[in-house]
């Protein structure tokens, strides 16, 4: 098998003999799950590569992005990017009755939040880590820059 940062979960599973799952059959909130850990990963990626800063500067950064709020907003920006799988697949996130309430946000910005989650999930998982590139690191810096200037 090939090695490629495209089939990270590939390797995990392999490597560590765990079972790997086909990502349609996992529940909305499993996706989010793991998406949620994705998209935080290339936020702070994505910080640090602005410079080397204080960690709680870095945390205070990535945190006006990694919240509920700004991924709804990130999220609207992704809809006319999507296939229409993918858009099955953040509807399926964002229509699930997740067992937690948001604390800063809005019921419905949590919701959204949890469909671009699940949508960064599924693609996670299926491999498709360039795809995750190709729909998330444009809007962030268009996110950015409507933000911030």
């Amino acid at each position: 098998m090939e090695k490629s940062l495209n089939n990270i979960p590939d390797i995990i599973c392999e490597e560590y003999g765990y079972k790997k799952h086909e990502p349609k059959t996992l529940s909305p909130l499993t996706l989010a799950f793991i998406g949620d850990t994705v998209f935080d990963l290339i936020v702070r990626t994505r910080v640090i590569a602005r410079g080397n800063a204080p960690v709680n500067k870095l945390h205070k950064y990535a945190s006006n992005i990694v919240n509920a709020t700004a991924q709804a907003v990130i999220a609207d920006m992704l809809m006319p990017r999507l296939t229409e799988e993918e858009t099955v697949i953040f509807r399926r996130g964002r229509n699930a009755k997740p067992h937690t309430t948001a604390k800063n946000a809005s019921n419905i910005d949590y919701r959204t939040a949890t469909g671009l989650e699940a949508l960064l999930g599924w693609l996670y998982l299926d491999g498709r880590i360039d795809r995750i590139m190709e729909l998330v690191l444009p809007v962030i810096l268009e996110y950015e820059k409507e933000k911030w200037g």
